[in-house]
């Protein structure tokens, strides 16, 4: 009896433990590089490989440059070629960060928490530190996370003729979806 006692809340504990970080392979990345010019520079990538740590507040992400979709194939091309992402050389854009208010983020307690994060982001082998804000959705056992920020290209050694051209705008804004269960 005493050792299935023991055993029980060591599975319990375990499953406790456990729980405390959430992955999915399915997160979403999206950026809108357009310009008056053109509305064509929009891309997205669904495989996006994410994680999250409800205990400690670490949260990252990291995307395949290659999964990008645009509606233009060209403009796809383009993209991963050397003179732009060089998804063959720079196979992924990363970010590793923390969760600056996480004391305000009740995960056992549905709700919208807004939430500052501050971490390196990676693209295009350049890594720069990047504050953000966002929000967390804690309904149920799903928590969903969201933000929306700007880089500037240039920051990341990304340059091209169309930038220069005003045909993709030099600081597009970058939206990160996640839904973990």
């Amino acid at each position: 009896m005493k050792k299935t006692i023991l055993s029980l809340t060591m599975v319990l504990a375990a499953g406790l433990l456990f729980a405390q970080k959430k992955t999915t392979t399915s997160a979403v990345v999206s950026f809108d590089a357009t310009t008056s010019l053109d509305a064509l520079p929009k891309a997205e990538n669904k495989t996006v490989i994410a994680s999250l740590d409800t205990k400690s507040g670490t949260i990252a992400f990291e995307a395949v440059i290659k999964s990008f979709t645009f509606s233009n194939p060209k403009i796809q091309e383009h993209f991963n070629s050397k003179g732009w992402m060089d998804s063959d050389q720079f196979a992924t854009a990363t970010f590793k960060g923390n969760i600056n208010n996480l004391k305000e983020v009740k995960f056992n307690k549905d709700g919208t928490y807004a939430v500052e994060v501050t971490g390196d982001l990676t693209i295009h082998g350049v890594t720069k530190a990047l504050d953000a804000k966002g929000t967390i959705t804690v309904s149920g056992k799903s928590v969903k996370v969201n933000s929306d920020f700007s880089i500037k290209l240039e920051d990341f050694k990304v340059s091209g003729g169309a930038i220069a051209a005003g045909k993709v705008a030099k600081e597009p804004k970058i939206t990160v979806a996640a839904e973990f269960q």
